[in-house]
């Protein structure tokens, strides 16, 4: 079959040509070689398995780029990101929601094109790649199960519900395992199957997991990588760097976690670290009534955060730091910042950034939260919030927060016009307690006191809310 490669490419994932080069037999770079001499013109399954990965780290960036602001982590300052997703104001005939989607079912089918194409033509397939494939193919499937309501999974295919999604993210991620050639990659798949076991409420499963995956690796880090040499951007980068997006007040001092360290310079960014195994055990054993446990669960974590690099001496003088966009925030240290009207000012959450004065920020994790605190919490609803503070500082700017807020996404209008199962996910779903029209980011910035206070504790409604079926699954 004389197929157009480029047009497979299309349907298992168009990035691949952003990202890499296809070469045609004989070295000649030709972005219209047909399927067939590219299939037959050697070392095929390296080739596509190199463009899989950047594929991966493209749609990490584009899903952190676009779902933190729909949370209360960041407020799109300017305008050159959606303003609709802030409100937030999600709707199906949005493209951003379109090109999430599209992003999401170019993981799977890239791999499934790997697998049932790739692999027939090419002999010299290693267990290297079947590995990165299923977990591509599982990171997919853990992305739409995480942040939309439901999805095909072929093309005009049955549509499958977040929960479905994520059980097709295991079966992907058991097939993984069988690849994995040492421990550092089995906790990395213990660690995505704590994560996708977490989602679905199933606290045993996802407790075992996470325990697995410690107890292979301790301090694992898994980040997808950038090229900014070859055009694949980091596309949060750009944003926090220049501070178009700009960090709620008490999560100023974690900002900018990606920085621009040259022109070519690009962070990576992380999909799976030892944390999240500390913070599923820790709301895990909470949810059994095992407090001690669950107090000595997040010191643990503490020490990791700990351990994590710190760039120091950045010079964040982006001129819109403070100034220069749709909101003032706050811009020195001398600040004191409140979670919500009536709760305690706290120091140390806002840096000073003003030229000459340089910054220190953690790269891979970071907290405010200390050992005093957890041990000052009495009750078990103080203690989850604490978790979730923890979770909101630690995985900030890497995608995941709009998914503890209960958030979903929903089936695009691209899709819905061609495939009629679709009908009943066509409307986002945000949980009652969100605050519309720009709440989660509303702060008063009292200048003359050096003080914050932010409208709401997204965090204490997240627990407030805590028995319905859109947050906190292990209650």
């Amino acid at each position: 079959m004389q197929s157009n490669l480029s047009y497979t490419l299309i349907i298992g994932g168009t990035l691949l040509l952003a990202s890499c080069d296809l070469v045609a037999p004989g070295d000649i770079e030709n972005p219209n070689v047909t399927e067939d001499s590219y299939l037959q013109g050697g070392n095929a399954m390296d080739t596509w398995v190199n463009g899989a990965e950047k594929t991966l780290a493209l749609t990490v960036g584009d899903f952190c780029l676009q779902t933190e602001i729909i949370s209360d982590n960041y407020f799109n300052n300017y305008t050159r990101e959606s303003k609709l997703f802030d409100e937030p104001r999600i709707l199906y005939n949005d493209p951003d929601v379109n090109g999430l989607e599209r992003a999401v079912q170019q993981l799977r089918a890239t791999a499934d094109f790997a697998f049932e194409k790739v692999s027939q033509h090419d002999k010299n397939v290693t267990e290297a790649q079947l590995f990165k494939l299923h977990t591509i193919k599982a990171y997919g499937f853990l992305l739409g199960g995480e942040n939309f309501m439901a999805l095909p999974v072929s093309e005009r295919g049955a549509v499958k519900t977040w929960q479905e999604l994520l059980q097709l993210a295991l079966l992907s991620l058991t097939e993984s395992e069988k690849y994995a050639e040492n421990d550092t990659l089995r906790s990395f798949v213990h660690t995505l199957k704590a994560r996708a076991y977490y989602r679905l409420g199933k606290v045993d499963k996802a407790l075992e997991e996470s325990g697995k995956a410690l107890k292979l690796c301790n301090n694992l880090l898994w980040q997808v990588q950038f090229d900014g040499s070859n055009s694949v951007f980091n596309a949060m980068q750009d944003d926090i760097w220049k501070a178009l997006y700009q960090p709620l007040p008490r999560l100023n001092f974690l900002n900018p976690k990606y920085v621009q360290l040259t022109s070519t310079y690009e962070s990576p960014i992380s999909i799976a670290k030892a944390e999240e195994n500390h913070l599923i055990m820790a709301e895990a054993l909470l949810a059994k009534q095992e407090t001690d446990k669950c107090k000595a669960q997040l010191k643990q974590l503490l020490g990791l955060v700990k351990s994590r690099p710190v760039l120091h001496d950045v010079k964040d003088w982006a001129k819109t730091r403070a100034v220069g966009g749709i909101k003032e925030y706050p811009d020195g240290a001398a600040y004191v910042v409140a979670a919500s009207p009536g709760e305690p000012y706290r120091k140390g959450l806002v840096l000073s950034r003003k030229k000459p004065q340089v910054v220190s920020v953690p790269t891979v994790s970071g907290t405010s939260v200390t050992a005093e605190m957890i041990d000052q919490c009495q009750v078990h609803d103080a203690l989850l919030e604490l978790i979730y503070l923890m979770r909101q500082e630690i995985f900030i700017a890497e995608g995941r927060r709009m998914n503890d807020l209960g958030i979903r996404l929903p089936i695009s209008e691209v899709e819905a016009k061609a495939n009629p199962s679709a009908a009943p996910y066509t409307k986002a779903h945000i949980p009652a307690f969100i605050p519309l029209g720009q709440g989660m980011d509303a702060f008063e910035l009292d200048k003359k006191n050096l003080r914050v206070t932010i409208r709401y504790n997204m965090n204490h409604l997240i627990v407030s809310n805590k028995t319905t079926d859109d947050v906190v699954p292990f209650e």
